[in-house]
């Protein structure tokens, strides 16, 4: 069961390191497809920047959760593991009512089952 939930770890890690990479390193035509904005905002500089400081909270939570399995062990890693998962899904919640559905599908949706699959572990 440690095997998995350490493959669920580190994929939830690189979804949040790609979706860093988009925000930040992404074409503002992608972004709009991706992030169901209008084109036309997203070109803008503000936005531009905001997509920028988002993806820097996307690229820390990716790479916390990967440090996490290296840097601490034992129990205090699960458990600030599950507190970075629970904060995954919270926001994954939070911008599929304000932004666009499916984020709570393609970002929430693995954090959550990793999650379930921590607590496994920890009970």
């Amino acid at each position: 069961m440690q095997i998995i939930l350490n493959i669920l770890i580190y994929i939830v890690a690189i979804e949040h390191l790609g979706i860093m990479g988009l925000e930040m390193f992404g074409k503002p035509e992608t972004q709009a497809r991706s992030f169901g904005m209008p084109l036309e905002f997203v070109k803008r500089p503000e936005a531009q920047v905001a997509l920028g400081n988002q993806g820097i909270y996307n690229g820390m939570l990716g790479l916390s959760l990967i440090a996490l399995q290296w840097v601490i062990i034992g129990r205090a890693s699960l458990l600030a593991t599950a507190v970075l998962l629970i904060f995954i899904v919270l926001v994954a919640l939070y911008g599929s009512f304000t932004a666009k559905k499916e984020i709570f599908w393609l970002q929430g949706m693995p954090a959550l089952v990793t999650l379930l699959v921590l607590l496994i572990l920890i009970v």
